[in-house]
This record gives C-alpha cells, structure tokens and sequence, in this order.
C-alpha cells in the first residue's frame, strides 16, 4: 500500500510545489496514512483543510484501505 500511496503523492505533489510547499510520506500503518508537511505548507493555516479535504480525499477514492491521514 505504500507504493500506491507514494504514486497517488507524486500526482498531488505538482500542485503543492507550485505554492511553496511538499509532502513528504512519513509512514503507512494499518490504513493510517501520516505525512509531513513541508516548506510553506508546514506553517500555512489552511494546511489542515489541504491536508483533509484534498490528500486524505483522493488517497481514499483511490485506496479504500486507507482509513485516515494523518500529519507529524
């Protein structure tokens, strides 16, 4: 599921890039996806939204073992 998970990332990336920001996968465990925000994504006040609402939306179209996404 990692590598899934690493493919569906490298899609979203460009986007992120292209503000300042990245992400970086820390981890997958039992359906827990946990990232790291970086760049101006680590200190932007809507990187919870970007986090919920944008990654954790499409990693669960795209992986439905994927339960929740997390951020270190």
């Amino acid at each position: 599921m990692r590598e899934k998970v690493e493919e569906i990332l490298d899609m979203i990336r460009p986007s992120l890039v292209a503000d300042g920001g990245n992400v970086e996968l820390v981890d997958v465990e039992d359906g827990v996806v946990t990232l790291k925000l970086t760049g101006a994504c680590a200190g932007c006040p809507m990187s919870t939204m970007t986090l919920k609402n944008g990654i954790e939306k499409i990693l669960k179209q795209e992986i439905p073992d994927v339960k929740e996404v997390v951020s270190t």
